[in-house]
């Protein structure tokens, strides 16, 4: 990925330059309340031109965009057909009758661990937390919301279960990527996680069902009501809502692709409004796929919720990846994530340090690149030699992965994932991340788990379960 040996970067050049990228990105939102797209643009003209002062040539710089950003084509794509799936899902009634519905079977008091635990439960059949967050994961924010729950706290427990489904789930492309990018079997892989993965999980549970216990003990019961007969006067709530939800459900069992399965969902909810309103106009369709929807109920509060989606509402979005991609592709190209990840591993000489490393590792590409897939393959190209000289299996490399990769990119306001939750649900980054609790907890068990080596996976262990697996074959080979 280096231009040249010339040009080639130290370890405290790259440290200077990621921690100058660190405080323009840091100061710009934190301190000054920035939306990301300025900060980022910002660094991207800052490595700009240090590359041209270390005699970097325009066509890498070029090159480096390119390459960035080709890797996020894919994503930009899906984020698009997310927001016509939502301003379409909303027009069809669907969210809506998902919100009457909802009221009607959770209760009140436990809504906050409810929210989490059926959000952990559909992502884990579904396999994607991106889908998640922008079906049921509205419906619900539209519940909370109706009872003055805080924004922040059910947006938490929206992500945390939606990235819960996503890491525990075969069909999830993140799950795939960490198990492929180490060489474990899929299975072994998801099994593996649950030492981090399962504790995470149940703490998470625990705080939500304490703060949300006290966050709803004064909930607006008249409130609810009133919004149940605005969303029945207004919207088409009734039982064929299920037919796109279910749709998903299908699709993720025959394993066909987030594109396709959105495209369909989209088209079925197009056909649901001509049926509910045969009235409609293609070109209000059209607008409301490319717009959003806008809803006119009279209720301020119900109009707030439902005012969302289209193509043009996840343009911010897009923006933003492509600058942060844009961003990556050049620390990459210039090796800048190298130069400083390659020195790590000759200098930790147990396994508690090797797992924290790597858990720092991909929290550090999150942040300087903020793409969550290089944030599993960068760390794991890096360490795996490591791994394998200390004695530390493949399956306990994958599981690290995960745990300080894929998670933390939701709670980087200039990350893909991140900015995609704060957009769909309108809470930002930095309000929501203090109750994203499974994100903040995985990484932490995992540390724990390398420090004490429970259900960390040795060398030694997988030989011993192969030997048994072949002894086992063997066996029964014999009997036949």
């Amino acid at each position: 990925m280096r231009c040249n040996m010339k040009n080639k970067v130290s370890f405290k050049e790259a440290v200077i330059v990621l921690l100058a990228m660190l405080i323009i990105m840091g100061l710009g939102v934190i301190k000054f309340g920035l939306s990301p797209q300025v900060p980022v643009l910002l660094v991207l003209v800052v490595v700009t031109f240090w590359a041209r002062i270390r005699h970097f040539a325009w066509t890498d710089v070029d090159n480096g965009i390119k390459e960035g950003i080709q890797t996020g084509i894919i994503p930009i794509f899906i984020f698009i057909l997310v927001g016509a799936l939502i301003s379409t899902w909303i027009a069809a009634g669907i969210i809506p009758s998902m919100m009457v519905l909802g009221f009607h079977m959770i209760s009140v008091t436990w809504f906050v661990p409810s929210v989490f635990f059926v959000c952990a439960l559909v992502g884990t059949s579904i396999g994607s937390a991106f889908t998640i967050i922008s079906t049921i994961g509205i419906a619900f924010f539209g519940m909370g919301m109706t009872m003055g729950v805080n924004p922040a706290l059910v947006a938490g427990a929206i992500i945390s279960g939606a990235i819960f489904g996503d890491k525990s789930s075969p069909l999830s492309d993140s799950t795939n990527l960490a198990s492929a990018v180490v060489g474990v079997d899929l299975f072994d892989h998801i099994k593996n996680l649950m030492w981090s993965t399962i504790p995470a999980f149940l703490g998470s549970l625990i705080l939500y069902a304490i703060l949300g216990f006290h966050a709803t003990s004064s909930a607006n019961l008249g409130k609810i009501d009133q919004t149940v007969a605005v969303l029945q006067a207004h919207f088409s709530v009734n039982f064929w809502a299920i037919i796109p939800i279910a749709l998903m459900f299908f699709c993720a069992w025959k394993k066909i692709p987030a594109i396709p399965t959105l495209f369909i969902n989209i088209v079925v909810s197009v056909l649901m409004v001509f049926i509910e309103q045969p009235q409609t106009q293609v070109s209000k369709i059209a607008t409301i796929i490319e717009s959003g929807f806008v809803s006119k109920t009279g209720n301020a509060s119900v109009d707030a919720l439902l005012t969302r989606g289209g193509i043009g509402s996840m343009m911010g979005t897009v923006s933003l990846i492509i600058l942060t991609l844009s961003l990556g592709g050049l620390l990459m190209k210039f090796g800048l994530i190298q130069a400083v990840m390659e020195p790590l591993t000759k200098h930790l000489n147990s396994d508690g340090k090797m797992v924290t490393a790597t858990i720092l590792s991909g929290i550090g590409v999150n942040i300087f690149i903020g793409e969550q897939y290089l944030s599993v393959i960068l760390p794991g190209k890096a360490f795996k030699k490591a791994y394998n000289q200390s004695g530390l299996a493949n399956l306990a490399l994958s599981r690290v992965l995960e745990d300080g990769g894929t998670v933390i990119n939701y709670l980087i306001p200039w990350g893909v994932a991140g900015a995609f939750a704060a957009n769909t649900l309108g809470v930002s980054t930095l309000h929501f991340l203090p109750f994203a609790f499974f994100s903040i907890l995985s990484p932490i068990f995992s540390i724990i788990s390398g420090f004490t080596g429970i259900g960390l996976k040795h060398t030694t262990d997988e030989k011993k379960t192969a030997t048994k697996e072949k002894l086992v074959a063997d066996s029964e080979s014999s009997l036949n």
